[in-house]
């Protein structure tokens, strides 16, 4: 079932009826028009060349524009977050910007991702089977066989691109995890880079993830360094904000009546998990009843709130994953305050989504703006082994961390210089009430990400629930 019942009247890019109201001033056959990439060579079907300039008449092609009353769209996608850690979905870590959007639009209960970052993230802009988008594993891990290349075909033309040659200004901020790895350098090739794929603009990263104090940035294809310190205040994520809203009044203050494509996909909530200095220890002691606890209490939540069907049971832990109760207290201080900087770390993102919220109703373009936020490309990520980490690269390679060792040192975790990660009950916590988490497509707890749609003009159903089956191939057919 395509994802377009929330938003049927979105579809601009080939309605006929806005199309025909064009027509007359555009000299391409609208199927041509909206339809057709790359556009024929504009012919100048008008102008009548004479002898010379005196029994001639000029016609200069005319820049296309979108359909009238185009919406902007603001679509977020945040990363490695559960179906079972937000507020809006019964979670425990609070989320107002998503609890804001959520009561002027629509929740969606039963929308899928692919289980990996990059896979996700293809389906996502492309809106076809990553397997098709040759991204069926993480870019890092791309080998020489269809479907795994991580090389995107030029078949797969992302929503960027369409919207581009549709009038859309477009703008991409945060991770792109759609690059091969040898390709990933300022040498290039770039053609798989944002701004080949349909975006005006990239302010971002290139791969999985990227340290939130001293992040490897790159301006459209050109690497940059970050403009002040962490003892300063600098962050990432508020950094992408940042230029976000700097490129939307721009964009706007130039060009008030062409619409926006702003694709804002942070590096949050993926490890490594690092809050901004001032937003640490917010969340201080709300976790110190363990993952047990948390599950049924976040089960119970989504219970009341139907979130899930009444009668829908909590799945059991699996008997790889330790229970709370086994810990010793040393353990449990130390478990709590990974879970603690991860609600820290994700609670600043929704801070930073709202912000661009904010930015849009100052504006006065929030009611005429389709703003889609998706709630993680896939579950909650176990990467952090079952003792967490302080060091996610020591997890990656294997090596599992001393309890002990991480206790001398648990005031560090999240700030400059750690790299950290939280247990892996706490990511099958954060995937209530479902089974297993990120890596695992088998399992809802892998795949099963809340999404948020609010366009104030259009939808009027405030809080409406939503679930029939959908999944990340169907953003692109929404949005057109």
């Amino acid at each position: 079932m395509r994802f377009i019942s929330a938003v049927l009247p979105a579809l601009l890019i080939a309605a006929p009826a806005i199309g025909q109201a064009q027509q007359q001033e555009n000299p391409f056959p609208l199927k041509v028009q909206r339809d057709s990439y790359p556009r024929p060579e504009y012919k100048f079907p008008n102008a009548k060349i004479g002898m010379d300039y005196r029994d001639s008449t000029p016609e200069f092609p005319k820049p296309v524009e979108a359909p009238k009353d185009a919406p902007n769209v603001l679509l977020v996608l945040l990363d490695d977050v559960g179906f079972g850690c937000t507020s809006t979905f019964g979670g425990m870590v609070r989320m107002p910007t998503a609890d804001r959007l959520a009561k002027a639009g629509l929740r969606y209960n039963n929308f899928h991702t692919t289980a990996l970052c990059s896979p996700t993230r293809a389906t996502l802009l492309t809106g076809r089977n990553h397997h098709s988008c040759a991204t069926g594993i993480i870019q890092e891990l791309a080998v020489g066989y269809p479907g795994y290349s991580g090389l995107m075909p030029k078949s797969c033309g992302t929503i960027a691109r369409i919207l581009q040659h549709n009038g859309y200004a477009t703008g991409f901020w945060g991770k792109n995890h759609n690059v091969p790895d040898n390709q990933t350098s300022a040498a290039g090739p770039f053609d798989n880079w944002p701004t080949s794929q349909g975006f005006d603009y990239f302010y971002g990263f290139i791969g999985g993830d990227t340290d939130q104090f001293y992040p490897a940035l790159i301006r459209g294809t050109t690497p940059v360094q970050q403009a002040k310190t962490p003892e300063e205040g600098y962050h990432l994520t508020t950094d992408l904000a940042d230029d976000c809203i700097a490129w939307m009044r721009q964009q706007k203050s130039i060009a008030p009546d062409r619409p926006l494509f702003t694709y804002f996909s942070t590096g949050a909530a993926h490890a490594p998990h690092q809050p901004p200095l001032d937003w640490r220890g917010k969340n201080k002691g709300r976790f110190d009843a363990g993952w047990d606890k948390y599950r049924e209490i976040v089960h119970q939540r989504q219970l009341e709130a139907g979130v899930i069907p009444a009668g829908t049971k909590l799945t059991p832990r699996p008997k790889e994953i330790p229970g709370w109760d086994e810990q010793t207290p040393d353990a449990k201080r130390l478990f709590a305050r990974e879970m603690e900087n991860f609600a820290d770390f994700l609670e600043h993102t929704d801070y930073e989504v709202g912000r661009l919220v904010d930015a849009l109703e100052e504006m006065g373009e929030l009611d005429n703006t389709l703003v889609i936020y998706i709630l993680g490309d896939n579950g909650c990520s176990t990467e952090g082994t079952l003792t967490g980490t302080i060091n996610e690269f020591i997890s990656l390679n294997g090596v599992q961390p001393e309890i002990e060792t991480m206790l001398e040192r648990i005031d560090e975790i999240g700030k400059p210089g750690t790299s950290p990660h939280f247990a892996v009950p706490w990511a099958w916590a954060g995937s209530t009430p479902f089974k297993w988490t990120k890596q695992v497509a088998s399992h809802f707890g892998g795949t099963a990400n809340p999404v948020i749609m609010s366009w104030p003009k259009r939808i009027k159903k405030n809080e409406e629930l939503r679930s029939q089956f959908h999944h990340s191939i169907d953003i692109v057919p929404t949005i057109l």
